[in-house]
Formats: C-alpha cells, structure tokens, sequence
C-alpha cells in the first residue's frame, strides 16, 4: 500500500490519532465561539400558537431583540 496513505504501522495510527483529535478540537473550539457569540442575542418567538410542527413558514415568527 504505498501512496498517499501508505503509512502503516504506529507512524500511520499517530498521525490519525493527531488528525482526529485535531478535527475534534476545532470543532468544539468552534461550537464553543459561537455558543458565546449567540449567548447575548435573545430573541422572541411572536404569537408562538400559531406555529406548526414542520413548516418552512415558522421563521417568520422568530424576532431578535436587539
């Protein structure tokens, strides 16, 4: 197996160890920043009676408060 992927053995399983744990990382590093960008928009949910459980159209009753 030689090739672009051809590393076998604890080479090749220490750099997919590092590559997952890297994609991993950025990822909830990322969720986490946008946890805490979108913890100071409050927003409301006008007349929320009328939304249906699967509908496109339930957009139009979000409001954001600032």
């Amino acid at each position: 197996m030689n090739g672009l992927f051809g590393l076998n053995g604890l080479g090749g399983f220490i750099i997919a160890v590092v590559l997952l744990l890297a994609i991993v990382f950025g990822l909830g590093y990322s969720a986490v920043i946008t946890q805490s960008a979108e913890a100071n928009n409050p927003y409301a949910i006008e007349n929320p009676n009328t939304l249906q459980m699967r509908s496109a159209g339930n957009a139009q009753h979000y409001k954001a408060l600032k």
